[in-house]
């Protein structure tokens, strides 16, 4: 199994406009995607998002927050823990948080859940976005599974 992970944030003129923009700056914005839950196969490989079909149907854990706030920050984070056996994905957002202290709890909560299933972790990613809101603005951060029909040849 491979996925990729990827962050994105932008304004826009709407709520949805702002929310397509961050999509779009994460590299997800010509896809149709699946939200799943937070599971992964062991010893699942991290790789660079590669060049999507435009409107394929990908699945992804996603994280986003969308504000028209000013000067609210914003946060979106998920987190990748990978053992031998499976790995799991957890996502979070924040608003006006401390974005290392919700990097910090998304860590925690998929430790939780490795320990849980008594898989030992091998190697656990977190990423996140912030940004403060202008006018209309949106964070995106997701996990995408990455299987071959989905790559643009």
């Amino acid at each position: 199994m491979k996925i990729a992970i990827v962050t994105g944030k932008d304004e826009g003129p709407t709520k949805l406009n702002a929310f397509d923009n961050a999509l779009s700056d994460a590299g997800i914005g010509d896809v149709n995607l699946i939200k799943v839950s937070s599971m992964l196969a062991g010893n699942a490989e991290i790789v660079d998002l590669p060049a999507l079909k435009p409107g394929a149907m990908v699945n992804c854990v996603l994280s986003e927050i969308t504000s028209d706030v000013f000067g609210e920050e914003i946060t979106a984070a998920v987190a990748v823990a990978i053992g031998e056996g499976l790995g799991c994905v957890v996502e979070t957002t924040g608003r006006d948080k401390n974005p290392d202290e919700l990097e910090g709890e998304a860590r925690q909560m998929v430790e939780y859940m490795m320990d849980k299933r008594g898989e030992k972790i091998k190697n656990l990613i977190v990423e996140s976005s912030t940004a403060t809101v202008r006018k209309t603005a949106s964070v995106v951060a997701s996990v995408v599974y990455v299987t071959d029909d989905i790559i643009y040849d």
